[in-house]
């Protein structure tokens, strides 16, 4: 493998090599969807996601828990947290997001399957999708996309690792519908630039 720089410029995104070089493949029958209900905070969103959200919720709102609707009812649609974020909210005195599923011994995103189920113009907030990578906007305006690590994905990673999958083609369709197919087709690029 060739000496690969830790930060990528494509365009104004400035992406982690790492996103590159490291593995990952979601292991739900490991895990079963503990990042749902796991976390100091709700998963972040966007401005642009809160009409979305709201206006979705109609046609997922009978794919979430009892408690998950109530506390849309009691709080709204999203909750700013501790460091000022728009985030999705969390039920009282837990770490669950109030929009999870759960179904037999594991947990979904409601609103993820009401889109699956073709009952839902909205997937589910871009930063869900697009974990492991976590996206942030710099002063300058410029987007850094970051690999994210946390505990409860180590088995995403050792299953990435043994079937070969680079993260960026394991989110080849989040990081498309994001950024687009023309940013898309760079990374792609610049991978076999570097012969990844």
């Amino acid at each position: 493998m060739k000496n690969v720089p830790s930060i990528l410029q494509i365009g104004e995104i400035l992406v982690s090599s790492d996103i590159l070089t490291e593995y990952f493949c979601c292991d739900y029958d490991t895990c079963r969807g503990a990042c749902c209900i796991i976390g100091d905070s709700g998963a972040p969103l966007l401005e642009s996601e809160l009409e979305p959200l709201e206006r979705e919720y109609p046609h997922y709102e009978a794919w979430m828990s009892v408690e998950g609707r109530d506390k849309v009812a009691e709080s709204g649609f999203f909750e700013i947290d501790r460091d000022g974020d728009l985030v999705t909210p969390l039920l009282h005195g837990s770490e669950e997001c109030a929009y999870t599923r759960f179904e037999g011994e594991g947990c979904f995103c409601a609103i993820e399957r009401a889109y699956c189920a073709g009952r839902c113009a909205f997937a589910k907030p871009i930063s869900c999708r697009l974990y492991p990578i976590r996206a942030s906007v710099l002063r300058n305006g410029m987007t850094a996309l970051n690999l994210h690590r946390w505990d409860i994905c180590k088995c995403a990673f050792e299953k990435g690792a043994r079937e070969k999958v680079p993260v960026y083609r394991f989110l080849e369709k989040p990081l498309t519908d994001a950024y687009g197919p023309d940013f898309y087709a760079e990374l792609c690029a610049v991978a076999r630039q570097l012969a990844l």
